[in-house]
């Protein structure tokens, strides 16, 4: 039996005892058995809620993805359609920012978010820029460009 319905039970039964003591006991003594009973009782409630069983939901973390994102690929999406085929080349269509070494989903995410849709955009972007925008590092930037220039030759 868990601990806060024991307490419960026992502050159920300590009413039931205020109640009779109210009726039975006399005069003189019922004020005594009354008011003790009573904040016995109370007194049992409050432990009994106090030790009832914690309900721990556990939520998982949902990845919020600003708006203009998705903007932004429709946006791309809707210009690449609209392009001739010879002004794509098929190097950079299959490229994603995730190609880049050290550009992860997440990161890539952040740079669309910035504007840096494509592999050329961010090989062409000032790491000072990008890196204060993200709030990171000018160095580690200095490499995703770097290894950008490679994929885009």
């Amino acid at each position: 039996m868990r601990l806060d319905y024991a307490l419960y039970v026992l502050a159920a039964i300590l009413f039931l005892v205020t109640v009779v003591s109210s009726l039975v006991v006399m005069e003189t003594e019922k004020n005594l058995w009354v008011v003790t009973t009573a904040v016995l009782g109370l007194f049992s409630v409050g432990l009994g809620y106090y030790a009832r069983p914690k309900i721990k939901t556990v939520t998982q973390p949902t990845k919020s993805v600003p708006q203009n994102i998705a903007v932004e690929e429709q946006k791309a999406s809707i210009e690449a359609a609209s392009m001739p085929a010879s002004v794509t080349t098929p190097a950079t269509q299959t490229m994603e920012l995730t190609d880049v070494k050290g550009v992860g989903e997440k990161r890539a995410l952040q740079l669309k978010a910035f504007g840096i849709l494509s592999v050329e955009d961010l090989a062409k972007a000032s790491a000072d820029d990008v890196a204060k925008k993200l709030k990171i590092s000018p160095k580690i930037v200095d490499k995703w460009i770097s290894n950008a220039k490679e994929l885009t030759k």
